[in-house]
């Protein structure tokens, strides 16, 4: 079974891609909740808080994902911290889904849906890379939801990933988000034909 790695900036829609080759049978494997879940597991948990401060915790006594961001997003060494706490792990799991995938072969191919496909180490994975376009200002308006907060929050992130230009060379296929779910069916549909 092939991997299908998706590529593309925050808010373009890489989710709403991988709900469509869902649809059409494929397992997928979703680095975001991985990631989510990474959060509160130990040893990573009490590394964050070592390295960002207890004000990460929210009431609940979970890591506060947003304070977390804020403090992470700060500067590039920020960034690149979080980054090395989490990515290994993240990358870890995603590279046994694959293989529990693979032992079930089950579906026309594998997708992985990782926001840092490419910073995280895991385009290597991929035998297939899928762009996910969209013009920033739908991006941003599915995004931050008319937030101001998550509109800076974006524009941060964004800094310290690989440029969408860069992304776009790497892909193998793109996949068009400005005009609807047909138009995303329809390109789907043609990528697992070609495959």
């Amino acid at each position: 079974m092939k991997v299908i790695g998706l590529l593309g900036g925050i808010g373009s829609g890489k989710s709403t891609v991988a709900r469509e080759f869902a649809r059409r049978g494929c397992p997928v494997i979703d680095a975001d909740a991985i990631g989510h879940e990474l959060l509160d597991a130990e040893p990573h948990r009490t590394r964050l808080v070592e390295t960002f401060g207890e004000e990460i915790i929210g009431a609940e006594g979970r890591v506060d994902r947003r304070a977390l961001a804020d403090r992470a997003f700060a500067s590039a060494e920020a960034a690149a911290t979080l980054n090395g706490i989490l990515h290994p792990p993240i990358r870890r799991r995603c590279l046994e889904e694959i293989d529990r995938c693979r032992a079930r072969g089950r579906g026309p191919a594998i997708v992985l849906d990782a926001p840092l496909l490419v910073e995280a180490g895991l385009a290597e994975a991929c035998d297939v890379l899928v762009f996910v376009d969209c013009d920033r200002r739908r991006r941003v308006q599915r995004w931050a939801r008319g937030d101001p907060h998550r509109t800076a929050a974006l524009e941060k992130r964004e800094n310290f990933q690989i440029s969408l230009d860069m992304k776009r060379q790497m892909a193998d296929y793109v996949v068009g988000n400005n005009s609807g779910l047909s138009a995303i069916t329809e390109q789907v549909a043609r990528i697992l034909s070609a495959l």
